[in-house]
């Protein structure tokens, strides 16, 4: 139980214009100064709320291209495959990679 209990503590020396940023970056991320130089500390992408928000986002674009690939590939073993729905597959496909790489340079950049 000591483990988790923050009881060492570190002075820390800001210009003003440090300590504003940091004031309101901690406040645009629901949090105390504290909590949020912890944050910076652990580096971990999936506790950053905009990470978190931007692969929620990329899951549910994947999940909808997913079905209607579903669909697309029902249709052709059902023998109802057409020219436009491998035109359609290859767009989902191509949106499918777009979105992937905008997620991985925006992750990049956090």
């Amino acid at each position: 139980m000591a483990d988790k209990v923050h009881c060492i503590r570190k002075t820390l020396r800001l210009m003003p214009q440090e300590a504003k940023v940091l004031s309101d970056k901690a406040k645009a991320n629901g949090m105390n100064e504290a909590e949020y130089i912890r944050l910076l500390i652990s580096q971990k992408p999936n506790d950053y709320p905009e990470v978190r928000k931007l692969l929620k986002e990329l899951i549910n674009e994947i999940n909808r291209i997913g079905i209607n690939i579903n669909q697309i590939v029902f249709n052709r073993n059902a023998q109802l495959y057409s020219k436009k729905d491998k035109e359609q597959l290859v767009a989902y496909m191509k949106k499918l990679n777009q979105s992937v790489s905008e997620a991985v340079v925006k992750i990049g950049n956090q």
